[in-house]
C-alpha cells in the first residue's frame, strides 16, 4: 500500500509539473526546495530495493527537474567543492579572500562575550569583590594581638 501510495504521489507531481521549469513558472518556490529534497535523494541513493526509484526515473520530467536543480544550485557533482571555494583558500587553507580579518573577528568576539559574561556575573551579585586586608580571617586578629603585646 505504502509502495502504491508512493508512486501514485510521484505520479500526480510529474503529471502538475508537466513540462514547465518549476512547479509555478519559471522561478522556484518553496514548492520546488521541499519537491527536491524528497526526489534528489531517491533519484541519486543506491537502494536495496528499488522499485520506486525505477518509477520515478520513468517520469522524465522529475529526472530532468532534479538534474536541472542540482546543475543549477549545486553546480559541482557533490562530491567535490565548488571550484571558488577552492580558489578562495589560501595556500595554507586558512583564511579566505572573502574574509581575510576572520581570525580576529572570532578573537573579538570571544572577548566581548567573556566581558559581557563577566559584567553580567558582578552586576547580579554571583561575583563579588571584598577590600580590606587579604589573608584567612584569624591572621588579621593575630597581628593585632601581637603589636598590642609589643606597646
Amino acid at each position: 500500500q505504502l509502495y502504491r501510495d508512493a508512486r501514485e504521489c510521484l505520479t500526480l507531481l510529474s503529471q502538475r509539473l508537466g513540462s514547465q521549469k518549476f512547479f509555478f513558472g519559471d522561478s522556484p518556490a518553496s514548492l520546488d526546495a521541499f519537491v527536491f529534497s524528497c526526489l534528489a535523494p531517491l533519484l541519486k541513493a543506491k537502494l536495496p530495493n528499488g522499485k520506486l526509484q525505477q518509477h520515478l526515473k520513468s517520469l522524465q520530467n522529475l529526472c530532468n527537474y532534479c538534474t536541472s536543480i542540482l546543475s543549477l544550485y549545486f553546480p559541482w557533482d557533490g562530491g567535490d567543492p565548488p571550484a571558488s571555494a577552492v580558489r578562495a583558500a589560501g595556500a595554507d587553507g586558512g583564511e579566505t579572500e572573502e574574509d581575510p580579518h576572520k581570525r580576529r573577528n572570532q578573537l573579538l568576539s570571544v572577548l566581548v562575550g567573556l566581558v559581557a559574561m563577566l559584567g553580567y556575573a558582578f552586576l547580579s551579585g554571583i561575583v563579588s569583590i571584598q577590600r580590606g586586608n587579604v589573608g584567612p580571617p584569624g591572621r588579621q586578629a593575630m597581628a593585632l594581638e601581637q603589636d598590642e603585646e609589643e606597646e
